[in-house]
């Protein structure tokens, strides 16, 4: 199935989590079938987002010189997670693509991610309402579909109240879930461990055969 675009959407792959579990350094340069999980989420992701794609990543931007997008950092110190850095995609959406109302997350280290899945999620879009991926039963909080009015609302969230959980923020806007099956593959699966990673290296190997 070829992506559809959505011509109103930025893309914000997300990639400046500290990947503890994975041992430390950036998940999304590790390696899937010879290429990046990023370079693999960035093939599938991009074609769908009209407005373009563009990375959230701390640290030393050099690392990511081939991305062809913005890469933009947390505005908010410390690491808070995944909502500062979502933040940051809104925050540049309303400085950079004023006529952009929606930011479309995904994770830097899903690399099997559906080509309908903006196309999907801006369908059920209701004004300030956000969208959700879902599988199985289970909801993705960081790829989602989030209107850029929301951005005020974020940052009072994160920096006034402390709050760090991206459910917890989903639940307080009534965010609406999508649904993808889960077979032949979870197309939502990331990568969290090594043991993660070799379950991808099965799935590609199986997609490849077919």
């Amino acid at each position: 199935m070829p992506a559809v675009p959505v011509p109103d959407v930025l893309g914000l792959i997300l990639a400046g989590g500290l990947s503890r579990r994975m041992g430390g350094g950036d998940k999304p340069l590790r390696l899937l079938g010879g290429r990046t999980l990023l370079d693999r989420v960035l093939a599938r992701f991009a074609p769908q987002c009209g407005a373009g794609v563009i990375l959230n990543a701390n640290g030393d931007a050099r690392r990511f010189s081939g991305f062809p997008g913005k890469i933009v950092p947390d505005g908010v110190p410390d690491h808070p997670g995944p909502l500062a850095g979502i933040l940051a995609g809104l925050d540049h959406a309303a400085l950079h693509h004023p006529g952009i109302t929606h930011v479309a997350s995904v994770s830097g280290d899903a690399p099997f991610l559906p080509p309908d899945l903006v196309a999907r999620l801006a369908a059920v879009r209701d004004g300030d309402a956000i969208a959700v991926a879902a599988s199985g039963t289970r909801e993705h909080f960081t790829v989602a579909l989030w209107p850029v009015a929301l951005r005020a609302d974020l940052r009072q969230a994160l920096v006034e109240r402390g709050e760090r959980r991206v459910g917890a923020f989903l639940a307080r806007h009534g965010a609406v879930p999508v649904s993808w099956p889960t077979e032949p593959h979870d197309p939502f699966a990331n990568i969290n461990t090594p043991e993660d990673l070799a379950a991808a290296e099965r799935v590609l190997a199986g997609a490849e055969r077919s």
